[in-house]
């Protein structure tokens, strides 16, 4: 491709840098903001050593933004660390990345925010809670369709969701800096059996900024090329940061630490208290709309990277199909939401659970004891490991393909080079170990090694088919894998 043709692509790219932000906002700022804090400060001392940790936790997350920001813009297409570990590594880690976001990473995360979504949507609507997995699935059918439409639909959903959420999210900020602090109100907890860790503290707190990545999943969709994918990276993830200090300066001034460490759901009590039963009903739109957010923005980016892995292997070619009117990757769209309403259907219904329990025991396993919005909490615990390990090496990637492709226009690179990209990779190896304690505190540790074992095996089993099926076509175009062995090749879009 020319350098004018690449400049003509950009500039008619279906994305703006808004449209990017937004999808950065609407996944990151989900549930996790409404129901993390209050465990967050009860594993620290105070309210300021609580601003701390989420403003420790915004600057580690910045840090991963400029390293993502270099690779990006270094390697423009569609897929973010797909991409990044495949030219890094080769086709192997790209092929296993792509597999486990497809098979549990992303279907969980979906199928949790359903859940979320059902949960809040009752407390309005009186729905029963066995049938709030249909409302789980409804959510995921509906924004399904909005994104087969194509990506002009797709990015208004999310900006129009991502709108609202802002909007919402002022409320809540401008109410807790308004009402002040009421020292009445104040509870005290009795003490508890578990004891302070900030280490806690910041798994959670990285936990609830994560997301922020998916903005290079969609890098050969926007519009301004390399560079306008990094302002959207940094800006993105500088206004979650922003949002995220804001919000936690609001629940201490308005409920007081105290008050703030014991609740159950901070949003709704500093609206409660201060509003009445309206407020309680406005928070509760608040997290549905979020809900919905990151639904849609979690659909958008993930079902690129599902079309780049089409596009690279032949057992998933099925996958990189593309609606050309529309822009859309159909068959990934539909795949990954089936993936997600049968994960609904497992572990959001009893029946699933009951299944799943009676197979874990007939293996020899603790039965599970399903917790949170129909029990995806638990597939969460078991996700974080994975997630962490996979951002390990995208980290690695940098300083990998700094030596593999010296010679490649990097439009951004990381300052204070190696420093700050060390500094991101040593946070990510410490979250997959605390992400593997995690999982031992709630003796999930056994169900953590079956799942990631029995997918590791099915993930290298594919992988081998792909490649002989590969050596089948001989005169087949080169894929990913001629990136790593051509350095000349720079990967553009798909």
């Amino acid at each position: 491709m020319t350098h004018s043709s690449e400049t003509e692509a950009a500039r008619r790219a279906p994305l703006g840098l808004w449209d990017v932000v937004s999808i950065i906002i609407g996944i990151v700022v989900g549930a996790g903001i409404y129901e993390t804090p209050p465990i967050v400060y009860r594993n620290v001392s105070g309210p300021w050593e609580a601003m701390g940790v989420w403003l420790l936790g915004g600057g580690v997350s910045f840090v991963g933004a400029l390293c993502l920001a270099e690779l990006a813009a270094a390697y423009p297409r569609s897929g973010g660390d797909y991409v990044y570990l495949t030219r890094a590594f080769g086709s192997w880690l790209g092929f296993l990345f792509a597999w486990f976001q497809l098979s549990i990473v992303r279907a969980a995360n979906i199928a949790m925010m359903a859940f979320v979504f059902a949960d809040y949507s009752a407390s309005m609507w009186t729905i029963p809670e066995e049938r709030r997995w249909l409302w789980a699935c409804a959510a995921v059918l509906l924004l399904t369709l909005l994104n087969l439409l194509g990506v002009v639909f797709g990015r208004r959903t999310q900006n129009l969701l991502t709108i609202a959420k802002v909007v919402g999210l002022s409320g809540v900020v401008l109410v807790g800096f308004l009402a002040g602090f009421d020292a009445s109100s104040t509870v005290h907890r009795p003490p508890t059996a578990s004891t302070p860790s900030l280490a806690t503290a910041m798994v959670l707190v990285l936990l609830t900024y994560g997301g922020w990545n998916d903005a290079a999943f969609v890098a050969a969709e926007v519009r301004g090329g390399s560079r306008a994918v990094v302002r959207s990276l940094l800006l993105g993830t500088a206004a979650v940061m922003l949002i995220y200090l804001l919000l936690n300066a609001a629940f201490l001034w308005g409920l007081g630490f105290e008050t703030a460490r014991n609740s159950d759901a901070i949003a709704a009590d500093l609206l409660k208290a201060r509003l009445g039963p309206w407020g309680g009903r406005a928070i509760s739109v608040l997290v549905v709309l979020s809900a919905l957010g990151a639904i849609n923005g979690m659909m958008f980016s993930g079902s690129r990277v599902y079309a780049a892995l089409g596009g690279d292997h032949a057992v998933f070619a099925w996958l990189g199909r593309m609606r050309s009117k529309t822009r859309t990757p159909w068959v990934a769209l539909t795949i990954q939401s089936s993936v997600s309403l049968v994960s609904i259907g497992a572990i959001g219904t009893s029946s699933g659970r009951i299944w799943i329990n009676e197979s874990l025991q007939a293996l020899g396993f603790a039965k599970v004891e399903w917790m949170g919005h129909g029990g995806f909490e638990v597939l969460s615990v078991l996700t974080t490991p994975l997630f962490w390990l996979f951002f390990l090496f995208c980290g690695l990637s940098l300083f990998v393909l700094r030596q593999l492709d010296p010679s490649l226009e990097r439009p951004f690179r990381v300052p204070f080079y190696p420093e700050l990209p060390l500094l991101f990779c040593g946070i990510c190896a410490y979250m997959v170990y605390a992400g593997i304690e995690f999982a031992h505190s709630f003796s999930f540790f056994p169900g953590l090694a079956l799942l990631s074992g029995a997918l590791l095996v099915a993930g290298l089993l594919l992988l081998r088919l792909s490649r002989w099926m590969t050596r089948r076509t001989v005169d087949e175009v080169p894929r990913a894998g001629a990136f790593r062995s051509n350095p000349n090749i720079t990967p553009k879009h798909p």
